[in-house]
């Protein structure tokens, strides 16, 4: 099976075979990427754009949103077990268009407008086998070395790994799907209750995502906590109905837990059943142990450091505290799509700044200082690809 792209430059149409090693393309404009390197430095260089592969698809990223889990890997250089051991291209959430698909794809066709999810199982381990795909052990997942992200023009992803967009959901929404997928997948596993109370630890991205998802599902009352007074003052203009809290840095994690408690009435009954931990900071788990009720669960979404060593065992232990981790993500696009298509969620208030593909390194730089007061920060390209 033969494939065509048209080099609008020069007139010419490049023929090629999905079929054997990677072939390049000739295209009408240069594909910029942004590297991280592995001695922890920012790099902007020009990739080559291949056909895509069998059961692939050649997506025109159009819009990437800058994760923390970017800068982390900037500035450490690794995630837990997850090493930068050389360069490689970041970014991860994405959405785009497709240019061009690769034998066997059926589902997509030239100009479908699609999100990107990131993470390719392998699609034989027993997890995969039982549907909990995103603990697959071999999962090549976009942005995390060795496998080339999304702040590029160009990339080839698996075509089953991409989800098309209904025409009323933006790219710059597309782009939202990932972590709104992160915390789809964290109140699933917490099992949030209609009427009950929710506490949301952290005012970032995926803290307000979480409050904005919380009142959706029907939780109530709401408190979302945070360190600056800006966040707080985002998170309720975001969502009225929420209760903000200020963690005071001079008192310790059972302290600020009794404060946030009061919030929701006396008794033990009114405390929150439900605690989305969304910063990953050991203090921040700590507190949130001691604000659950009594049977109540802590829901970590955030990621944090590989060993904590504080944690109030005997309390979780003897309240029956339900502590719980997610990895990632499995089958959320679509219901996620559907929340946006639907108006179920609006989460463009997020979107704080938005960077030109050519200054991809500016964006990573504005998210890396808090100083900047950056939400979501997101990287486009406006060139017609072809």
């Amino acid at each position: 099976m033969t494939s065509v792209l048209l080099d609008r430059q020069n007139g010419q149409q490049t023929m090629t075979t999905p079929l054997g090693d990677r072939i390049p393309l000739k295209v009408s404009h240069p594909n910029p990427s942004l590297q991280v390197t592995a001695d922890h430095n920012l790099k902007a260089i020009e990739t080559p754009v291949y056909a895509p592969r069998p059961g692939e698809a050649l997506v025109h990223i159009k819009a990437t949103g800058i994760c923390g889990s970017d800068i982390h890997f900037w500035k450490t250089g690794r995630i837990g077990s997850l090493v930068f051991e050389g360069d490689c291209t970041i970014g991860h959430e994405a959405s785009g268009i497709v240019l061009q698909c690769g034998e066997g794809v059926n589902h997509l066709k030239t100009g479908d407008r699609v999100a990107i999810e990131p993470g390719v199982p392998c699609e034989q381990c027993f997890l995969c086998d039982e549907g909990r795909y995103n603990l697959c052990e071999d999962v090549q997942f976009a942005g995390v070395y060795p496998y080339e992200g999304t702040i590029q023009r160009y990339k080839n992803h698996p075509a089953k790994w991409l989800h098309k967009l209904p025409d009323n959901v933006t790219f710059a929404e597309g782009a939202l799907l990932e972590p709104l997928s992160v915390v789809m997948h964290g109140i699933k596993t917490a099992g949030l209750s209609l009427g009950r109370g929710v506490v949301v630890c952290g005012a970032g991205p995926i803290g307000l995502i979480a409050l904005a998802s919380a009142r959706a599902s029907g939780a109530h009352p709401i408190v979302i906590t945070d360190l600056e007074p800006s966040r707080l003052a985002f998170a309720k203009e975001f969502v009225p109905s929420c209760i903000t809290y200020e963690v005071d840095r001079t008192k310790d994690a059972k302290s600020n837990a009794e404060a946030i408690r009061a919030l929701f009435g006396s008794g033990e009954y009114a405390a929150p059943e439900t605690i989305l931990e969304c910063t990953g900071v050991e203090s921040s788990v700590c507190t949130a142990a001691y604000t659950a009720r009594r049977g109540g669960t802590v829901m970590v979404i955030g990621v944090g450091k590989a060993m904590m060593n504080n944690l109030p065992f005997m309390h979780i232990s003897l309240a029956e505290i339900d502590l719980r981790f997610i990895n990632r993500y499995r089958d959320t696009w679509p219901p996620a799509i559907a929340c946006l298509s639907g108006g179920i969620l609006d989460l463009n208030k997020l979107v704080s700044h938005v960077f030109p593909l050519e200054k991809a390194q500016d964006a990573l730089h504005l998210c890396a200082d808090t100083r900047n007061g950056s939400i979501k920060v997101l990287v486009i390209d406006e060139q017609e690809a072809s």
